[in-house]
């Protein structure tokens, strides 16, 4: 009697699935972290091997296991991934499986050498050209990628694309899946480093070279170098043939630093981001499993490529919320970073100038080690920062820019200088209001205004993506020419620079006009070449520019982010404002920066002002110390949402009756979410605040398994939220 095959467990890719067993047959010889297909009722699916007393899984009789399929042989989910898998689907309360999918997202990846089909423009315009297609041309300028890739990059749907395909406007070709990796040069230029930065390099580097996990705060301040200095740590690492992680924030951002990682290694680094064709992601995903690609930057899902030997961690601009995720698995990327080093004992790097209070207070802990560059590099001096009091020089009615502030730009354009104005809000103007009835535009679909975008012509939702042409009419009483913009976008900025000074070459930096590193890459060679003197921008232009010919930095509303009742406003608003502020006087002149307030004597405009670094975060330190807010305290937040505004409630009241009595663990709430409805859905909210030795995650595991759910319902955990809309 032959005895049964052996038993497999396997984390299936499968939404609302965990870990399932199967027959193991024996040609395979399978391990854990084994790629493998296996069937779930008629369908065939992707999963991964695993230690079977790691996962938990039905008893299911050996007489009934399926067997697997088959197993791909591109490359393993390797035991560090794996437990970094379980990591945060444990600390963030999140399903195995849909952590798992972040790091086989290029199914396509494990598929053998192989050709496909792509499209690109031919520059042949068609006969009827229709305002989508015209958008797709504009924004299709030198790209090629599948149809939906096209259609997705140029915000138009697939038709339009298949369309411009059937008129010739854009050509199939045939392309290999798979290019030769180039291999960054460690030494193909040797950078002249200052002592300070020579001195802190030094002990990167022999962190690299001696290995092990140690968690490094490289704390400079702007313009002093220290993307030059952790680069001489990932020289280390490539010398050592081994592989380096660089996350950005914003992959707009990447393109002065692609220049600068070039200029020292003599070609590109592999990128990972969203805006890659299927192709490139396949060929980065495949280049990382099997060690090819030396040095990948990219956006924070880069964390969750299976490197083949990884060597160092960088995380540039490590104070920047958008590492976040608030979408799906929601994590921060700072946070895993961390993670994945010690799991990989290897080295990590956090990058700032403007270090987040929670990575301040593990440096002074001792649990990181504070590396700290003061100074700008040759000699450069920080900016002078002064403020504007609105209430003293009030800007010409229907206008945003001060007279002071008008006159430094006046006097800066004039003397061939460039100049930045800064104010963190897209489009033209932030609402629309009837002067009638009193009716403000509002998105259909979420609790949010609608944003003009002047130079599209159209009404947006920042929250959802709905647009709509601006009605002539007021869509609440049909009061015709009534709708009026209400406050500055940095479109209606612009608008008014080319009133007042008609001299100005003017770029507009946000998310709507500097989409893609190209995009970035066009920006800067025109701000090098003098065709562009002023920049007006969003937070796009707070970090990684360096435009020596700027001198001149105005913010517009050094306001705007201190309101709301966020925990992190004032700090947030130290960070953007400082980050921007070091965009001034980088080169051999020095800078200046204006900062438009109501507030002057506002804490954190103070602080600036005065350069009072350490005693503004001292003050934010013990404010959160006193009221056990983190990292003193410990948050998460439940979001319930639904069609059903009825069961909502319901379920989401029920959440709070059934809230555990524990001590050292508060819920607050329920109640309507800021964002009462998003996306269609309405939407509840509770805010569990804990002291620092709570096991919150066991504590929300057991409350939330007991309270029963509508299936239309959705509940969400945000583990250290930082949005709380």
């Amino acid at each position: 009697m032959t005895s049964p095959a052996p038993r497999v467990r396997v984390l299936v890719l499968q939404h609302g699935l965990g870990a399932l067993d199967y027959r193991a047959p024996d040609a395979l010889a399978l391990e854990p972290g084994d790629i493998v297909r296996v069937p779930l009722g008629p369908r065939e699916i992707l999963g991964v091997v695993w230690e079977p007393e790691r996962l938990p899984a039905k008893e299911v009789p050996a007489e009934k296991l399926r067997p697997v399929l088959g197993r791909y042989d591109a490359a393993r989910i390797e035991a560090p991934l794996r437990r970094l898998v379980e990591w945060i689907a444990d600390y963030y309360l999140a399903p195995p499986s849909a952590v798992l999918r972040m790091a086989i997202s290029s199914p396509g990846a494990l598929d053998g050498a192989r050709e496909i089909t792509e499209y690109r423009p031919t520059g042949v315009l068609p006969g009827k050209l229709t305002p989508q297609r015209l958008q797709a041309l504009e924004r299709l300028e030198g790209r090629q990628g599948l149809v939906s890739e096209l259609a997705r990059h140029a915000g138009v749907s697939d038709a339009v694309i298949r369309g411009l395909v059937k008129c010739g406007a854009i050509a199939a070709v045939r392309v290999s899946a798979d290019q030769p990796i180039p291999v960054p040069d460690p030494d193909f230029h040797h950078p002249a480093l200052e002592d300070g930065q020579r001195h802190v390099a030094n002990t990167l580097v022999e962190a690299v070279r001696a290995g092990g996990f140690t968690p490094y705060l490289l704390d400079g301040v702007t313009g002093s170098g220290k993307t030059e200095v952790y680069f001489e740590a990932v020289a280390e690492a490539l010398r050592q043939d081994g592989q380096v992680i660089v996350l950005v924030p914003e992959i707009a951002l990447t393109e002065p630093w692609l220049r600068r990682f070039a200029a020292r290694f003599g070609c590109a680094p592999v990128a990972w981001h969203s805006d890659l064709r299927s192709t490139e992601r396949r060929q980065a995903w495949r280049a990382a499993a099997s060690g090819e690609a030396k040095v990948i930057v990219g956006a924070r899902s880069a964390l969750f490529l299976p490197y083949a030997n990884l060597r160092l961690v960088v995380v540039d601009e490590a104070h920047e919320t958008s590492f976040k995720q608030e979408e799906g698995v929601a994590y921060h990327a700072r946070d895993v970073a961390v993670v994945r080093a010690q799991l990989e004992h290897c080295p990590v790097v956090l990058a700032t100038a403007t270090p987040a209070i929670e990575t301040r207070v593990l440096a002074e802990r001792g649990k990181y080690v504070h590396l700290t560059l003061p100074q700008r590099y040759g000699g450069a001096q920080m900016p002078s920062i002064e403020t504007i009091d609105l209430r003293r020089h009030p800007p010409a009615r229907g206008r945003w820019i001060s007279p002071p502030l008008l006159r430094s730009l006046e006097e800066t354009l004039d003397r061939g200088d460039q100049a930045l104005l800064f104010l963190n809000r897209r489009g033209y103007a932030p609402l629309t209001l009837c002067r009638a009835c009193g009716e403000r535009v509002n998105c259909p679909n979420c609790t949010a205004w609608l944003v003009e975008h002047r130079l599209t012509r159209r009404l947006q939702c920042h929250h959802c993506g709905f647009v709509t042409p601006p009605p002539s009419a007021c869509p609440s009483c049909g009061a015709e020419d009534m709708l009026v913009p209400c406050g500055p976008g940095v479109e209606r900025v612009a608008e008014e620079v080319a009133q007042l000074l008609p001299q100005a070459r003017v770029a507009i930096v946000t998310s709507d006009t500097i989409w893609s590193p190209a995009r970035a890459a066009a920006l800067i060679a025109a701000v090098d070449s003098g065709e562009i003197n002023l920049l007006i921008g969003t937070q796009l232009v707070t970090k990684g520019y360096h435009f020596p010919n700027l001198t001149l930095v105005g913010v517009v509303d050094a306001d705007l982010g201190l309101s709301g009742g966020d925990l992190r406003a004032a700090e947030r608003t130290y960070q953007q404002i400082a980050q921007v502020a070091g965009r001034a006087g980088r080169g051999a002149k020095p800078g200046e920066v204006y900062l438009q307030t109501h507030q002057p004597e506002a804490p954190v405009i103070r602080a600036l002002v005065d350069n009072d670094v350490e005693g503004f975060y001292q003050a934010e330190t013990a404010a959160r110390r006193e009221h056990a807010m983190p990292p003193f305290g410990r948050l998460a937040g439940i979001v319930v949402s639904g069609p059903d505004e009825r069961e909502v409630i319901e379920t989401a009241r029920a959440l709070g009756r059934s809230a555990p009595d524990a001590d050292g663990i508060g819920v607050l709430g329920p109640a309507p979410a800021p964002l009462a409805m998003l996306r269609g859905r309405h939407r509840h909210r509770l805010l569990v605040h804990a002291r620092r030795s709570a096991d919150v995650q066991a504590m929300l595991r057991d409350w939330l398994a007991a309270v029963p759910v509508p299936s239309s319902v959705r509940v969400t955990v945000d583990v250290d939220p930082y949005s709380f809309l």
